[in-house]
């Protein structure tokens, strides 16, 4: 039996560890889920004078730190003083010091959203004329690194122990209350209360450096330990600490009391236990729900208890389906899983799969915005991919439900009869052979000589020849090969029902596609939500042309320019905006702004410019703009020698291999 699984379980192993792996390292760093909305200064605007302070407002609330925002001058020093406050709703801003001189400023911010996820970003603005700046912030990592892989890691760990610790206890008690006595059924349940233990403790300590430095040497850090527990998602983490420990009392009584008591005793049992372990269940699936997506954004009042439901759906879908998985592979052949039980499982993965689908409807509705957010945003390509797993998942478990349809217990118990007799004259022959022996032994003695024929005499004396308690090496070859015919009866059980192999391999098929399955949904819950993307998008053009339209006042005939881009790479997309002022004949100063579909300013390698007067075959006439810090490049003196429809063509790098060049006309002068 162990040579016939080893390798399938083997292989479910490594699909989980190269699924986990390849999926948490290429998410790379957790996207943010709240958004920078607006900013006063305006991202690359340039203000005659200094500002008495900087005002950030972002999507939703956060959590600030002393140094959540910082804005540094054009020596990278910083000028922000005291900590940062919040001014009204979602507005927060710091004070700044006075007489700051000419030049441009970086403002470096990192806060925590609402849903418990850390989001970063830097932009510029200038006192009286642009500058160049040493300030670098780069494109901040936050939630990224090995902190941030470890992170996501613990993430599908606490996912995975829950589906398990919740679907495993479920299938016992609703599907097959004799696997309470099997021992393969109480490892698989009381694994997964370990692994989720040991997850939320692991999450617990990561999440102080998590949501702050990333860095490794923070992890024990205990003053950080002590923010995070003053926090939302250190309230969830501590409360699901508590709730397990009301878990284990379940397990105790499910896999102890319940299993001793006769048939009758149990049915009063098992309806208290199904209510406590619900109770249980809901709580350890609010944990989530309330420091998570649900909690904020639309509609979370109706959001927080969908999602709890969806999440227990997914636990008695995919952790009943391991449960049976155990059951048709290790469950011993006197206790084997009986159709009965199979049949209850298919119905109760039945109503768990429309639960799944109406509350993921709703999930997708309130988290996409629109359908174009399916192919335009990270979430919704994630989400897409999700589905078509989800697909394949009840796919295979339609082939499940007709393996179960033909599934006979008659044919188990024809089988268990064949294989008593087989065993009984296997048991027959094994004495024969060793009565066989026992007399070539006697009469070899028998030859030797008088004394050992005496003691030959004494071992083939009649009562005892042959006894094995007199040779305790032939005692352990016999018990050898009683659990060689213990082990080979067991296999002929299990694998003479056609109909019952081919409900394991299908089963099997299932499990594989669900460990895919949960590392998506780990990632997706890391993932900014398209709504909120789409609406920082706005929020940023919106922003962009409120600049815009305040240097058209200040400064007339000022050109803004907006163009998307796609060098075809990865992490290729963005847009790139271009600023001319005065946009006249003459001299102009240029300013180019990178930056992600999020908003996020963009620093890439290279950015070049070229203006065209096609109708006067005048062109390309090249610009290369000076960087001045993440995702701003800036040109003093650019020449346009006649007014006319001008092109202007933008290329961007994004890496050694990918770029791109994109193009708009406008007219200049």
């Amino acid at each position: 039996m162990t040579r016939t699984i080893t390798p399938r379980l083997r292989t479910l192993v490594l699909l989980f560890l190269a699924v986990t792996g390849a999926l948490l390292a290429g998410a790379g760093p957790a996207s943010a889920h709240a958004a920078l909305t607006g900013s006063d200064p305006a991202q690359g605007v340039v203000v005659p004078k200094a500002p008495d302070q900087v005002a950030l407002t972002f999507s939703e609330n956060v959590s600030l730190n002393d140094n959540s925002i910082r804005v540094l001058d054009p020596k990278g020093k910083r000028v922000d003083l005291a900590k940062p406050d919040n001014l009204s709703g979602t507005t927060y801003g710091v004070q700044l010091k006075s007489g700051l001189s000419k030049g441009t400023y970086t403002v470096a911010w990192q806060v925590v959203s609402a849903d418990s996820h850390p989001v970063a970003g830097a932009f510029t603005f200038s006192v009286g004329t642009p500058s160049k700046t040493v300030a670098s912030v780069g494109d901040q990592d936050v939630g990224g690194g090995v902190v941030g892989w470890l992170y996501g890691f613990g993430r599908y760990m606490s996912y995975a122990g829950y589906i398990v610790l919740v679907g495993g206890a479920a299938f016992v008690l609703a599907c097959w209350q004799r696997g309470s006595g099997v021992r393969a059924m109480q490892r698989l349940v009381v694994g997964g209360w370990l692994t989720l233990t040991a997850a939320t403790l692991w999450l617990l300590l990561l999440r102080g450096s998590y949501t702050t430095s990333g860095s490794v040497g923070d992890i024990f850090d205990l003053n950080l330990l002590g923010q995070v527990l003053q926090t939302k998602a250190g309230a969830a983490l501590v409360s699901r600490l508590l709730l397990l420990a009301a878990g284990a009392l379940f397990i105790a009584v499910l896999f102890g009391a319940y299993d001793k008591r006769e048939d009758e005793e149990k049915r009063d049992l098992t309806f208290g236990l199904a209510i406590g372990g619900t109770v249980v269940a809901a709580g350890l699936a609010a944990s989530w729900a309330m420091a998570e997506h649900a909690s904020t954004g639309l509609q979370p009042g109706i959001a927080m208890p969908v999602d709890v439901v969806h999440l227990l759906a997914v636990a008695t879908w995919l952790g009943g389906l391991t449960a049976l998985l155990v059951a048709l592979y290790r469950a011993p052949a006197d206790t084997p899983v009986e159709s009965a039980a199979v049949r209850r499982f298919s119905r109760v993965a039945f109503g768990s799969v429309l639960a799944l689908v109406a509350t993921g409807v709703y999930q997708s509705w309130r988290q996409l915005g629109s359908w174009s957010a399916f192919t335009d945003t990270t979430y919704g390509e994630l989400l897409l991919v999700k589905i078509g797993l989800v697909a394949l998942l009840v796919g295979i478990a339609s082939i499940s439900r007709r393996w179960t349809g033909r599934l006979a217990d008659t044919a188990v118990a024809a089988t268990e009869a064949e294989a008593e007799t087989a065993d009984k004259k296997e048991k027959k022959e094994a004495v024969k052979e060793t009565v066989k022996a026992s007399a070539a032994t006697q009469e070899a003695a028998a030859r030797s000589g008088p004394s050992v024929s005496g003691v030959s005499g004494k071992v083939g004396a009649p009562g005892e020849a042959g006894s094995a308690e007199d040779d305790p090496e032939r005692a352990a070859q016999l018990a050898r090969q009683q659990s060689a015919m213990d082990t080979a009866r067991q296999k002929r059980v299990r694998d003479a029902d056609p109909h019952r192999f081919g409900l394991r391999r299908s089963v099997l098929a299932e499990a594989g596609v669900a460990v895919v399955l949960l590392a998506v949904t780990t990632v997706l819950t890391q993932t900014e939500p398209s709504r909120t993307e789409l609406d920082a998008k706005a929020a940023s053009s919106s922003s962009s042309s409120s600049s815009s339209s305040s240097a058209s006042d200040s400064s007339s005939g000022a050109l803004t320019l907006d163009m998307s881009f796609d060098t075809g790479g990865k992490d290729g997309k963005g847009v790139v905006r271009v600023d001319l002022d005065p946009a006249t004949v003459g001299s102009n100063e240029m300013h180019v702004y990178v930056q992600r579909p999020n908003g996020r300013a963009f620093d890439i390698p290279e950015v070049k410019v070229a203006f065209t007067l096609a109708a006067k075959k005048i062109g390309p006439l090249p610009v290369a703009p000076d960087h001045i810090t993440t995702g701003h490049w800036a040109a003093n003196g650019v020449q346009i020698p006649m007014a006319g429809d001008w092109q202007v063509s933008v290329t961007v790098r994004t890496s050694d291999i990918d770029q791109v060049t994109v193009s708009k006309s406008a007219q200049i002068g």
